[in-house]
């Protein structure tokens, strides 16, 4: 499989078809849901979605998993040699021997990927180095918007669309954020044990929920009529988030909507498992049930064939080449 993918995209540089199968195992082990849409995709558009996917993952691996004897400035030492070997490839200097900065690189290049978008996602995580709430949803959004709008961002011109991509960005850096705060919600224990509380500090102090509490509830086992409050609400906020993003599936390219189609409904079927479960996300991570995630998988897989029937019988559309236009891109 993974050979077939990188002969479909051209790919044939050794070193960089290591790099990119580097990737592709990071997408499989780390991103279950994510990996499953991926494989809807066209073979030869697989390689650039491991490609993004293995950097974001390395990037988040270095402030989170890097072991429990790293100190912060180790960590900070490490995400900025990550951030300058990825500059320096995307400005066309020394090619990097770090596979997922050499994938990335080469993906940015072949999709003309805007570099800002690189940029606004290590700043985020940098972010995760120091900050450890947020007081408001504002505040939650401007650090999303590098850590999540950005990927929608950078995904568009590998999916391609029917339409201009001005009208098509907003929709997917809003699923890219939808994406995030699916995951808040689900790990919201385990980011607790880090430090972290990514729920915005306005929206829990709404319901009567603070710190101490949620620690206490993680700490014991028990539930809180608030905190379960809170949880629901932060569930409305994120179905509202995936009701920004959803028209803009119409808008991408027939070929690549069955893949986004299918991640957008595996993920928000996490937030339907947080809600039959009780919201008890504080004492166990809410695990989409096999036989859901395959039938949505097989939906996706019907919709796939069908895309590709239809192309072949048709006169489709072109994709809008990413360049085509010149758009300054939502923050």
């Amino acid at each position: 499989m993974t050979a077939r993918e990188l002969d479909a995209a051209g790919i044939t540089d050794p070193e960089l078809r290591a790099a990119y199968t580097r990737c592709r195992l990071l997408n499989a082990r780390h991103g279950r849901t994510y990996f499953l849409a991926t494989r809807l995709l066209p073979a030869d558009r697989r390689p650039a979605v491991h490609a993004l996917y293995g950097f974001a993952r390395r990037a988040d691996d270095i402030v989170d998993d890097m072991g429990v004897e790293a100190t912060p400035a180790e960590r900070a030492a490490a995400l900025t040699r990550l951030d300058r070997l990825l500059r320096r490839a995307l400005t066309g200097g020394r090619p990097s021997t770090e596979p997922v900065v050499l994938a990335l690189a080469d993906t940015a290049a072949r999709y003309a990927i805007e570099p800002a978008h690189f940029t606004d996602f290590m700043a985020s995580m940098r972010a995760d180095l120091t900050v450890t709430d947020y007081a408001t949803y504002a505040d939650l959004r401007t650090y999303m918007h590098g850590s999540a709008a950005v990927i929608g961002l950078q995904m568009l011109p590998v999916l391609g669309t029917v339409t201009a991509r001005a009208p098509a960005a907003p929709h997917a850096a809003a699923l890219g954020v939808a994406f995030q705060l699916t995951n808040f919600l689900r790990d919201v224990g385990e980011d607790l044990d880090r430090g972290r509380i990514y729920l915005p500090a306005d929206l829990l102090a709404a319901h009567g929920v603070h710190r101490d509490l949620l620690l206490w509830s993680r700490a014991t086992g028990r539930h809180d009529r608030r905190v379960t409050a809170a949880l629901r609400a932060a569930e409305d906020l994120t179905r509202g988030v995936y009701r920004e993003a959803e028209p803009g599936l119409a808008m991408l390219d027939p070929v690549a909507r069955p893949c986004i189609r299918t991640a957008f409904l595996l993920y928000r079927n996490i937030l339907d498992t947080i809600a039959d479960g009780g919201y008890a996300v504080l004492h166990r991570r809410a695990v989409v049930p096999r036989r859901r995630r395959a039938a949505v998988a097989a939906d996706g897989l019907v919709r796939v064939l069908a895309a590709r029937l239809r192309a072949r019988r048709t006169a489709v559309p072109a994709p809008v080449p990413c360049d085509a236009v010149d758009v300054k891109e939502p923050r």
